[in-house]
């Protein structure tokens, strides 16, 4: 590994982070609520940090793929650990692995909390863990090469290592422009929600907050009663659609704007996330619509379609406690937290293209069983899928359900009962937010023990790495100087 390159990066994004908590520094100060000072103190050590590994002499800025996966993973990491300082300092959380543990629920986008009483944490504080959602959710080695694109032809490792989904694409040849593109359409997006959402009666702060996590599709929120405590269905709706518009891929929005229609209306994945969508939410309001024994409601309706799209696309947001629902409509909740969103949005999950290639491949096999001599090549939007992606996404899977179920084993030593230990672990490896039964989205992850908070906050950023770049650090042949 070109351990003197993986220094410099880290030392680039630890300074982007450092200048990235003034934001929050500055709210507290102007607030008085205390967290001014741990911000300013947080801020400086890793500015400080940053710089001496920046200024290590000697950098060879070629790049291999290693060394840009083990940069992708080690950053992420490091950013938690230094991301949490605030919460320490400012006394928030004081315990340091509760304050990993909602720094990396942050980064990951994934909204599992160990605060209790949000509405009267410090508005610094608040705004810092949004904001971490909002960093991680198009990415962190995204944002730094989109700001200072200075790796060259390296870069398109750390992209690669970073963005999610099986099949990468560049929308321009040159990565740095790509990386502005897609930080354009998600600063535009923000910027629409929070008028929105204010035109809609939200207060200025609390709307920024939420178009902070919505379109990170994180669920960090304001308010312990989470969107419900506004009780409006015009707030809920608008959050709604730009969740949904979060979940689908940044390059297809991309197209839409270029009014490319005819990409967008062929790809193969957006059909399955949008049928998906529709179906699930026909299903629970059906459901509940049965065990009301009366038609379905406006309430009803948004409700159902609100915890869909908030679970598909991984954000967690709360209108209603859908622990109290039945059991069918629960289920239909953890399957479409299985799947997720599009590849190259900023939601979780198996992604949508995944699910879909694998039913292809399941068919193939089936088809081989039938027919041996026939040859059948896989294909999605038309373009043929080759051998080596397909096997990737069956071991993708593979590796998935085990640390889903060897996360659920580490949380079942709590004795919190089997449903919230297997959604706990399939929320953070999905990056989610809430669970089910008494983790579920009326209480948080405070009680777990920390052995469990560790491995959950693996969890969620092996999810949200996908695995790989994380997996890697654990062979020795990677730490190997070239």
């Amino acid at each position: 590994m070109n351990y003197k390159l993986v220094f410099h990066i880290l030392g680039m994004i630890l300074r982007v982070e450092a200048a990235l908590m003034l934001p929050a520094m500055i709210i507290g100060f102007i607030t008085g609520g205390g967290d001014g000072r741990a911000f300013l103190y947080a801020a400086a050590i890793t500015a400080a940090v940053g710089q001496a590994l920046v200024m290590l002499p000697g950098k060879n800025m070629k790049m291999q793929a290693r060394d840009g996966f083990a940069a992708v993973a080690l950053c992420w990491i490091v950013l938690s650990l230094f991301g949490a300082l605030p919460y320490v300092f400012s006394g928030t959380l004081p315990n340091y692995v509760d304050a990993v543990f909602e720094t990396v629920s942050g980064f990951t986008t994934t909204g599992a909390t160990v605060l209790t009483f949000i509405e009267g944490q410090p508005l610094g504080i608040l705004f810092w863990r949004a904001q971490t959602q909002w960093m991680g959710g198009m990415g962190v080695l995204v944002l730094a090469l989109a700001l200072v694109p200075k790796l060259g032809e390296g870069s398109v490792y750390l992209m690669r290592a970073e963005s999610p989904g099986p099949i990468k694409s560049k929308l321009t040849p040159r990565l740095g422009d790509t990386a502005k593109i897609l930080y354009s359409i998600y600063i535009g997006l923000t910027a629409l929600e929070v008028i929105c959402l204010r035109l809609a009666g939200m207060p200025w702060y609390d709307a920024v907050i939420h178009a902070f996590t919505s379109i990170s599709t994180g669920g960090f929120s304001v308010r312990d009663a989470s969107v419900a405590a506004y009780g409006s269905l015009l707030i809920e709706w608008i959050i709604i659609i730009f969740m949904f518009l979060s979940g689908v891929n940044f390059a297809l929005l991309y197209f839409a704007i270029l009014r490319n229609f005819r990409a967008v209306l062929e790809s193969e994945e957006l059909r399955s996330y949008t049928l998906m969508t529709v179906g699930a939410s026909a299903l629970i309001v059906a459901d509940l619509a049965f065990h009301a024994a009366s038609g379905p409601s406006v309430r009803t309706v948004t409700d159902s379609v609100f915890q869909v799209v908030t679970l598909m696309t991984t954000t967690g947001y709360m209108t209603y406690d859908y622990v109290l629902w039945p059991t069918f409509s629960q289920v239909v909740l953890v399957l479409v937290m299985f799947a997720g969103g599009c590849a190259g949005s900023t939601a979780g999950g198996i992604k949508q293209i995944r699910v879909v290639l694998l039913f292809k491949n399941l068919r193939r096999e089936v088809q081989r069983i039938l027919h041996p001599r026939v040859v059948t090549t896989i294909k999605s939007d038309g373009d043929r899928v080759d051998e080596p992606i397909l096997s990737g996404i069956t071991l993708f899977f593979f590796a998935y359900i085990f640390i889903l179920l060897a996360g659920t084993l580490v949380v079942a030593w709590d004795d919190v009962g089997f449903t919230a230990a297997f959604t706990a672990s399939l929320t953070c490896i999905s990056n989610v937010g809430p669970a089910f039964d008494v983790l579920g989205p009326t209480s948080n992850f405070f009680s777990l023990s920390g052995v469990s908070k560790i491995v959950l906050s693996a969890s969620m950023l092996l999810g949200r790495l996908e695995i790989m770049p994380l997996l890697l650090l654990l062979f020795p042949s990677l730490w190997k100087k070239r």
